[in-house]
């Protein structure tokens, strides 16, 4: 990523069910496929595995609560007292000229560590990503968050996952959650009883 040379930059927002994170979506990939990052604060920036200098330098604005990268948007989640309209333009410049000036989005060391092959899915395991990758994440991404997998335990049939982004603290990430994936899920993976949100 440090390397990446971006073509002519494409940079507009959209809004996200949360009032408060607005979607600022370019035409590049920011993080390889699959992979998507969420910052709480600053500090988590910093860490090993999920350096990102774009992040720190995002929350440089002090109205910036939450930044999520993933596919080729970031999604900036905001105060409340402060209104998009007020800051918009001024973040919306940031990010520009950020990529006009081609810097990393993060440290090599962040892609290198997240892009290990892990161990051998379950069947089970394998159609509860499947399903979530292929009907659900697109669906999420579009409003500026995303889903992953966390778990499943096949005893009582729980499937857990992480809801990021404009998702996380969302009033409408819980009606979305059961209304739509435990929905989904249940009838396409009958192993599935129930969908639970981890660290929401």
């Amino acid at each position: 990523m440090t390397t990446t040379l971006y073509p002519a930059i494409s940079l507009y927002t959209e809004s996200s069910p949360n009032p408060n994170s607005m979607k600022f979506v370019v035409n590049f990939p920011l993080v390889p496929e699959g992979l998507s990052f969420d910052y709480a604060d600053a500090s988590e920036a910093l860490i090993t595995g999920k350096n990102s200098p774009l992040v720190v330098a995002l929350f440089g604005f002090d109205f910036v609560k939450r930044v999520f990268i993933a596919s080729n948007f970031v999604t900036v989640t905001k105060d409340d007292e402060t209104e998009w309209e007020d800051v918009l333009i001024e973040v919306k410049q940031f990010i520009r000229a950020y990529f006009n000036d081609q810097k990393p989005v993060f440290a090599q060391q962040t892609i290198d560590s997240n892009t290990t092959k892990v161990e051998a899915d379950s069947p089970t395991i394998q159609k509860i990503k499947s399903v979530l990758d292929q009907y659900i994440r697109p669906a999420v991404e579009s409003d500026g968050g995303a889903i992953s997998f966390h778990s499943f335990d096949d005893q009582d049939g729980t499937v857990k996952v992480l809801l990021q982004g404009s998702c996380s603290g969302c009033p409408s990430s819980t009606l979305t959650l059961k209304a739509g994936i435990e929905n989904l899920l249940t009838r396409l993976v009958p192993e599935v009883k129930q969908v639970e949100a981890e660290g929401v």
